[in-house]
């Protein structure tokens, strides 16, 4: 079927509920539509191409039209294209690659469970931890504690989990059994302008007295992404986790490591919990567990809670939950191949390199801007939040979406850049195999996006204090 743009736009408009988006304006608007992609540069169904500065969702690691991969791909389709696992049934490459996946694990784990979102993996984390405590007879244990800011998903219970209002009204959420604390945000949470270690350490007895005033009794569980991704790009205050883990541990409540973005090399390191020495009892993968090529995601399971699990079967019966497509072969593939990429191609190291450069070209182009409240970053992942006052530090209002407006004029002028929710920030995280000159051309293009929005709230009044 050959559409010319107008007509792929309206199609689209007309048929396509899209995530994440204003109803009503698509209404009135219709999507911007991508047809070809080829390492960081995407191209829109008119032909004009676009530097991916957010790696399509933090995902698109080893970068877009990678040959290998797709190959791969379709031969794995061709040989076998599917089969269930429910059962114990099982194929090949998804022994295999649970294997490699436990073996490359920052902790030790003891099995893989397979979906297709992050989503779908952290409510089957909580199913576990529920089915965990259950099995150990301790039914009250099962309050899990979150972090205002942090993004865990959008189905039912991990929407809750996620401290976003947008996921939270008008749906009814969060569930019961869900708490949200404090999180790590260096400008808006550290009130008393505290050093990084003393404000760590506060956040951590903000925690224990929260778990304290609940009941250690009924809190089951904390999650936490190593850096909050969509939350601000909130790389931990030194300190933290280590001070948090002890508190966890002093009341029995498990640790969830959320890696949806920071897993398979988003922080220089293959697992976020590396960089942060985290020890968790579950892990959630997804996004870059394939580089985004096809949908999977995994919970990675400590032996202390699959002895547990398996224990209880005995009396409790088969383990009622599962999906269709866990474990799919064509998924198993991507995954396998996106891992080799990844080490044959040394991305780490890339990541490493480009993300030190990334930082220091922001840094340099943003940090003495009265408009800027902080450049940071870790690996290669990087934000700029901005203030309407430096000194003293005010907010802009959300009501004038700024980053939003920031966001619009990049991409008019060939960048995509990820305005953050509930925030005046944008975000940076691009493909493994981005080059030095196409981050040039980044920070270039933002910078000259930025000064064109600043200029029109210049204009508007709405810089005056």
């Amino acid at each position: 079927m050959n559409l010319t743009p107008a007509e792929l736009i309206d199609l689209d408009r007309k048929s396509f509920f899209h995530p994440f988006s204003s109803l009503a304006i698509h209404e009135q608007m219709g999507a911007e539509i991508f047809v070809q992609g080829n390492d960081s540069t995407l191209v829109d169904s008119h032909g004009k191409e676009y530097l991916d500065g957010i790696a399509g969702l933090w995902c698109v690691n080893i970068g877009y039209g990678n040959s290998e991969m797709a190959s791969a791909i379709a031969e794995q389709a061709k040989k076998l294209a599917f089969y269930q696992a429910l059962t114990s049934f099982g194929t090949d490459i998804a022994a295999i690659y649970s294997a490699r996946l436990l073996k490359m694990s920052p902790v030790p784990m003891s099995k893989v469970f397979f979906g297709s979102s992050g989503s779908d993996a952290n409510d089957t984390n909580i199913k576990m931890v529920w089915y965990y405590h259950n099995i150990l007879g301790k039914p009250e244990k099962k309050k899990i504690i979150s972090r205002r800011h942090g993004y865990h998903g959008s189905t039912i219970f991990a929407a809750g989990l996620t401290g976003f209002n947008n996921l939270h009204n008008n749906f009814d959420l969060p569930l019961v059994r869900t708490i949200h604390t404090s999180a790590t945000h260096p400008l808006w949470d550290n009130k008393a302008n505290d050093s990084e270690i003393d404000f760590g350490l506060k956040l951590v007895a903000d925690l224990e007295q929260l778990i304290i005033s609940e009941g250690p009794e009924t809190i089951a569980a904390f999650i936490a992404e190593p850096i909050m991704a969509g939350g601000g790009v909130l790389v931990p205050p030194a300190g933290y986790f280590a001070a948090l883990q002890e508190v966890l541990e002093k009341y029995e409540i498990l640790l969830i490591a959320d890696e949806v973005v920071t897993g398979f090399g988003r922080t220089a390191k293959m697992f976020g919990s590396e960089s942060f020495e985290l020890k968790p009892d579950f892990i959630t993968l997804a996004k870059g567990i394939t580089s985004g090529y096809i949908p999977l995601s995994a919970s990675l399971v400590s032996e202390k809670v699959w002895k547990v699990l398996a224990e209880g079967s005995k009396a409790a019966g088969a383990f009622g939950h599962g999906y269709t497509y866990s474990g799919h072969p064509v998924a198993m593939k991507a995954a396998m191949v996106n891992l080799d990429i990844i080490e044959q191609q040394d991305l780490l190291q890339n990541v490493g390199d480009k993300g030190i450069k990334l930082k220091a070209l922001l840094e340099n182009e943003f940090l003495d801007s009265p408009f800027v409240g902080d450049v940071r970053g870790y690996g290669l992942l990087a934000a700029v939040e901005f203030v309407k006052s430096k000194s003293p530090l005010v907010p802009f209002s959300l009501t004038l979406k700024v980053a939003q407006r920031i966001a619009r004029a990049a991409f008019k002028n060939g960048l995509i850049v990820r305005p953050l929710a509930e925030s005046n920030t944008l975000a940076f995280s691009p493909t493994f195999v981005v080059t030095d000159d196409e981050l040039s051309r980044m920070v270039n293009i933002f910078a000259a996006s930025v000064k064109q929005v600043f200029e029109e709230l210049q204009k508007s009044g709405d810089l005056k204090t």
